[in-house]
């Protein structure tokens, strides 16, 4: 029961940071909650890892990433734009991975496609207490 509490928390969470649309781009994204689990040999870390489907054209508004959470992602298909901090902003395609280091601010964040959806694992290494995966920039 608590476990569901929690899960259910950090999915509404999540859900009100990154699933704010932007009007500027269009359709939003949808982040599901995949895992979470406290990594028993690193105490005081949990691993949280989501789900994010862009529809075609689909975009994530500039957020920032907790201050402790370092990111592995993964386009699981399609392609997906991504600009972090100030580095290039780069197309992933299926396959292909980056990280992204503590307290990024990924400026871009979106489907490369008009036209096919894309679909990406993030996976979130961060301090156990923390609840706010992204915080939108305003």
């Amino acid at each position: 029961m608590n476990a569901r509490i929690i899960v259910g928390a950090a999915y509404t969470a999540t859900a009100l940071a990154t699933g704010m649309p932007a009007a500027a781009h269009g359709p939003t994204e949808t982040v599901t909650p995949h895992f979470e689990k406290a990594i028993p040999n690193i105490p005081g870390k949990t691993m949280k890892v989501v789900i994010v489907d862009y529809p075609p054209g689909g975009a994530s508004v500039p957020h920032s990433h907790a201050d402790s959470s370092f990111i592995f992602a993964h386009v699981l298909s399609g392609e997906i734009e991504s600009k972090v901090n100030d580095g290039p902003t780069q197309t992933y395609h299926a396959g292909e991975s980056w990280y992204e280091p503590p307290a990024s601010r990924h400026l871009v964040s979106r489907n490369a496609s008009k036209t096919k959806p894309a679909r990406l694992l993030a996976v979130f290494v961060l301090d156990s207490d923390e609840k706010t995966l992204t915080t939108p920039i305003k």
